[in-house]
Parts: C-alpha cells; structure tokens; sequence
C-alpha cells in the first residue's frame, strides 16, 4: 500500500508540472507567431494523439512516462518541410530574443506554479515549530555564543524567523555563503538580546551535513510530563502516575522529556532515583526500566510510560500581497540554493549522493501526501523549482544548452555552427543519461 502511495503521488505531482512545463513552452511560441505540430505528454512512440486548432496541433500522449516535448515547425527538422506560406511562422526564422523567450518559459512556468503555490500555502496559513530553543550543551557553538534554552530566536542576520523552518533555512544559506551568524533573540523571561557564532565556525561546517546538530540548536521541548502509564509495566510497579512532572533522575536536573526518555534508555535492567512533582509535592522513587532488544543488538531501557513531547507551535500565514511576496522569495531562495549545492558537487564541497532520482522522489511524495495537503503542496513547489533549476543547467538537450547557443548567438551575431550544436547534443545526451544513472543508484543505495 506504501508503494502505490507513493507511485500515485509521485505521479499527481510530476505529470502536472510536466504539463505546464510544455504549456509555456507551447503559450509562448504561439504568442510569437511559431507554429506548433505537436504538444506531447512522455517520450518515444504516441500512444493517443488528437488534432485540434485552425493549425491543427496534434496533442498526444507518449509511450514512455518522461518528461514531454513542444514539436514546432522548424527546417532543421528533416521530418518537416514548411511550406512558403508559412515560412514566416517557421522557429529558426525568429529573432534571437524570440527563441529565447520561447525556450525559458518552460522553466519559468515551473517558477510561477511555485510561487502560486506556496503564496496559497502562506495565506491559508502552515503550522510550524517556533523557533524556540532547547538548552544546548555547554561545548557547543550557541551554548558559547550566549544562547540558552527556552530563548526564542527572532531572527538570523536580520531576516526575520516565524518558525524553526524559517531558523533552519536562514542557517543553512549563512553556511553555504560561509559568512557569520548573527542572532536577534527573545529571553524566555522577557527582554531581548543579540547573539553571534564567528564566520570561521561557519565555515567548518558543511552545508550538505546536519548543521543545526553540528551548532548544538535543537527544538525546544516541554518538560518530562507523564501523561499515560501502561498497566504492569515499571512505571506503575514504581508507583508513577499520569500527570507526575519527572524533574530529575539520579540527582541530575531534566530539561525535558527527551532528556528523560534518554536517561530511561541509557539505564536498562538498572534501579534509577526519579524525583517527580506531584499535586504540589516533591517524590522519589525507585524505577527499574525493562531491558528491550533493538537492531544494533544491544538493550535499552523502557518504563511503559507516555511522555508528550510535541514541540511549541505557531501558525504562519500572510495576506495575499504578502503572500505572493514571500512566495516569490522562497522559490528564489531555493532555486539560487539548488545552484549553489550542484556548484558545490562540481567542486567536490557537496557528495554527489545527494543527487536524487525517481524513486527518492516517489518516496517523499507517499510520505508528504501522508502528511497532509499542505505539506504535499509544499512538495510539489519544491519539486517544480527543482525542474525549472534542473532545465534551465547549461546542459545540450537541456532548456538551458539551448539558452546558452543563443546567448552565444546574441554575443557573436551569428548562430553557432551547425556541425558543433551537433557534437554538443551527442555530448549532451550522454552526460544526461550519466546523472540519471546515478541518480537512480543513489535511490537504490538509499533504499537498500
């Protein structure tokens, strides 16, 4: 069942982008005047095809599930020979900067289904981990720059933060530009204050690794709350109750649920001291966590006992200008992100493990489409930027090697040779055909 999901969602969410891909494509060329032979959903042989229009464009559906095509009438096609009457309606005969237009709207329409996306996502409002912090140990960078637990970060080198989403992303671009971490912070008892990690601590860090982790940040958690117990497990044979705060174990301090919950695993088959809060009074007793098997084959401690441990939460959401602006900002954000990170694969800063293939794909939509409509529209926005960056890399075949001929055109005033477009293609195809090789052994390696 988790594969059909998965199947399905990677499906609804690729074959609409595909589709506007192609439509601005097909949009464009017709506003400047190119006549369009055929609009292909997938690749390779048609399957079903239907002609519609004054010109008659054959719109169809390929056998192969990839992608899609804009056929335009064009003389280099040995397939096509225009007529004289429509010549003039023939690609190669328009301008530089008309061809051009005509190639960047496929990647273009993936900007704006994202933007569209995520303005609708921000002004019907997300809900998200606030940016409040849990107490960092002392070795640590926020720890050492001054921050502490329950404090709120209010923003990251000046660009407002609502969310631990909006915190994560800020840090992640400040240690792809390798620069510092200034931070603007509310107190957890009033009061503001500004904190800073040094550029050079920044720059140890990779972009492509757990940076938050690596800086000591994690989401702050509400205190050890037992909120059910499991007839005849520890817990109850030790006498705790639903609704005990547990405020230590062992004579050392909790700062949470989680800390309490480690402290149970790390002590399996072990009696540990748990001072508890209860109706005003102050207890202690003596648990014993059952020793339970896991994968790595040693034993950890458990107490049968329900610890809440949701993160503090706010809703996020705009006004429709608003919304529009911050949906443009975030496919920027993440279109210029995605640039850096393939930059830094070239150079060897980023694996290339990180390329990700059809299956990875399928894999997170079955599990956003879980997570609910917005998330999975969230997805699919991340995904469309994805597309538009992936078409618009100076790549034969690709969008952007047809943008770079003619940028090279513009620049010399003629169009390059036909000899090398032809050498450029071949090289193109195959280099293409490389990445998603190794994009789909990734998935597999993954997924192993």
């Amino acid at each position: 069942m988790n594969i059909l999901i998965a199947i399905v969602a990677g499906l609804l969410a690729l074959g609409p982008l595909v589709i506007l891909h192609e439509l601005g494509h097909y949009a464009v060329a017709r506003l400047c005047g190119v006549k369009v032979l055929r609009f292909s959903i997938g690749m390779g042989k048609v399957v079903w095809s239907r002609k519609i229009g004054p010109d008659q464009t054959e719109w169809a559906v390929s056998a192969l599930p990839l992608g899609g095509y804009v056929k335009m009438l064009d003389a280099r096609d040995p397939d096509v020979v225009p007529g004289e009457h429509e010549l003039h309606r023939e690609f190669t005969r328009k301008n530089v900067w008309q061809r051009i237009a005509i190639v960047a709207a496929g990647p273009l329409a993936n900007f704006i289904v994202a933007i569209v996306l995520m303005a609708g996502v921000y002004v019907y409002g997300v809900d998200e981990p606030t940016a409040r912090l849990r107490a960092a140990p002392e070795a640590s960078s926020v720890y050492q720059a001054g921050l502490r637990g329950g404090d709120r970060i209010s923003a990251v080198n000046g660009e407002p933060v609502a969310s631990w989403l909006d915190l994560q992303w800020e840090i992640v671009r400040a240690v792809a530009d390798k620069g510092e971490l200034r931070f603007d912070v509310v107190g957890q008892a009033g009061g503001t204050y500004t904190a800073s990690i040094p550029a050079s601590v920044v720059a140890a860090l990779k972009v492509d690794s757990d940076v938050m982790s690596a800086l000591g940040l994690q989401l702050w958690r509400p205190r050890a709350r037992i909120d059910q117990v499991v007839p005849g497990g520890a817990a109850e044979k030790a006498g705790l109750r639903a609704g005990d705060v547990v405020t230590a174990i062992d004579g050392a301090a909790l700062v949470d649920g989680i800390a309490f919950i480690d402290a149970i695993r790390a002590a399996p088959g072990r009696t540990v001291q748990v001072a508890v809060q209860r109706d005003g009074q102050a207890l202690l007793l003596g648990v014993t966590p059952a020793s339970v098997d896991v994968k790595n084959g040693k034993g950890e401690g458990r107490i049968g006992a329900l610890i809440p441990q949701a993160p503090e939460m706010v809703r996020v959401s705009s006004n429709p200008f608003a919304a529009i602006g911050k949906g443009a900002a975030y496919t920027w954000d993440r279109a210029t992100m995605s640039v850096r990170m393939i930059g830094k694969m070239f150079t060897g800063e980023v694996s290339v493990k990180n390329l990700s293939g059809p299956i990875t794909i399928a894999d997170v939509a079955g599990q956003s489409a879980k997570g609910g409509l917005i998330v999975y529209l969230q997805f699919i926005a991340f995904i469309s930027i994805s597309l538009g960056v992936m078409n618009l890399l100076p790549i034969p075949v690709l969008d952007g090697g047809h943008l770079l001929y003619y940028s090279l055109e513009v620049l010399t005033g003629r169009p390059l040779p036909e000899r090398i477009r032809d050498m450029a293609q071949r090289a193109g195809v195959g280099l293409l055909f490389m990445l998603m090789a190794l994009a789909v052994f990734n998935d597999i390696s993954r997924h192993l």
